[in-house]
């Protein structure tokens, strides 16, 4: 492909950004993108693992070198118009590991009311506050060292994550 690709990494709306976003225009029909990538997944030297469901692309490190903090890229393309088409792309954990980290997340802090609702009946009738208390100290502590532990997961996975860029980028 000749002509120059736009590449558009997406604004972060805070520090905290887990999931890198980027959308490419490309001068190339959705047929032609999809029918790429589908033909570089049957290669026998190709080095990730890949599927197409309906425009998303799925692409996936070797189950050789598959770790739980490994990254997959998830692209999909729109049609734009019969000759042009956007590629939107989005790096993260896989499916399975994202649930986990929402599901671990939502349990914190859910905990963490249960725990402020329980410290206001201890107060209330006047009964001992410690447990409470110190759960009300010990959750978002908790919740400090899953964010550090994700951190930790991002690191692990940028190499490989800079593998798959680079193989998309080769294949658009």
């Amino acid at each position: 492909m000749s002509s120059i690709k736009n590449l558009l990494i997406e604004k972060r709306n805070s520090e905290l950004f887990l999931r890198p976003r980027f959308s490419i225009d490309l001068d190339e029909s959705y047929t032609a993108v999809l029918e790429r990538f589908s033909n570089e997944f049957k290669k026998e030297e190709t080095v990730f693992r890949g599927n197409i469901v309906d425009g998303h692309i799925f692409i996936s490190v070797p189950k050789k070198d598959e770790h739980f903090w490994s990254p997959q890229l998830h692209l999909e393309a729109v049609e734009v118009s019969e000759n042009v088409c956007k590629l939107k792309g989005l790096f993260g954990p896989t499916p399975q590991v994202w649930t986990l980290f929402m599901f671990v997340h939502f349990v914190v802090g859910i905990s963490f009311l249960g725990f402020c609702v329980l410290l206001y009946t201890k107060l209330s009738l006047k009964e001992s506050v410690v447990l409470p208390v110190i759960m009300l100290v010990i959750l978002p502590l908790l919740w400090l060292l899953l964010y550090f532990l994700g951190k930790v997961g991002k690191d692990t996975g940028k190499s490989q994550m800079k593998k798959l860029h680079d193989f998309m980028i080769k294949n658009i």
